[in-house]
């Protein structure tokens, strides 16, 4: 509910984060505190362990879970969900992503603890991994249609995670930059509104 809230107001999630595990104002956010909040952000969406987090944020095992149980206090829905993941997975060997594509995970009911627990961090994952993936090959799907639609010189030149990059003719810049925008931001529908930001170059590093 706090994400939820977070996205819908617009607000920076990584800043929001930062508030709830430090205890501070948004204005009392800094580069630093905001750092820490984005690794555990992403983290906990990988599976990622007390000793991982540590490992990455330079600090120690115990700060490292206390910024976790933070966490986890603040945005406790997750950790139920987190947890509904892996007990369905348990019982059922696979996982599924918005659009019910399914990841087979048999590693979750391995006899060794290792295999086991990376069986967990995959279970966590591949739904939010796999619905972004559903996500932008659903903006791709509707983009080439609203290209031929348009009847645009234009065309959808690359895929990369979450990027899609066009080529565009110069005349058809302020068209291309409306329309990849509308398109892509109504892709699907969530409880949080989709967000695309365009930008424009003469190559791909350019643009970014």
């Amino acid at each position: 509910d706090h994400m939820i809230k977070a996205f819908n107001e617009g607000l920076d999630i990584h800043t929001k984060t930062a508030t709830l595990i430090f205890n501070c104002l948004p204005e009392e956010v800094d580069e630093h505190k905001r750092r820490i909040a984005k690794t555990v952000n992403f983290g906990i969406v990988y599976g990622q362990t007390e000793f991982g987090l540590s490992s990455q944020l330079n600090i120690t095992r115990k700060e490292a879970g206390e910024f976790m149980k933070m966490y986890f206090e603040s945005y406790p829905k997750i950790h139920e969900y987190m947890n509904q993941l892996i007990d369905f997975c348990k019982e059922n060997g696979y996982v599924e992503t918005l659009f019910h594509r399914r990841r087979e995970i048999p590693e979750i009911n391995d006899k060794n603890f290792m295999t086991r627990e990376f069986g967990k961090r995959a279970a966590m994952n591949a739904p939010i991994q796999g619905s972004a993936a559903d996500l932008i090959k659903i903006a791709m799907l509707k983009m080439d249609q609203a290209l031929k639609d348009a009847n645009v010189k234009s065309k959808m030149l690359l895929q990369i995670h979450d990027e899609l990059i066009f080529l565009v003719p110069d005349e058809e810049l302020d068209l291309m930059q409306k329309l990849v925008k509308e398109t892509m931001e109504s892709a699907m529908e969530l409880k949080v509104p989709l967000k695309a930001s365009i930008s424009v170059g003469k190559s791909w590093y350019e643009a970014k």
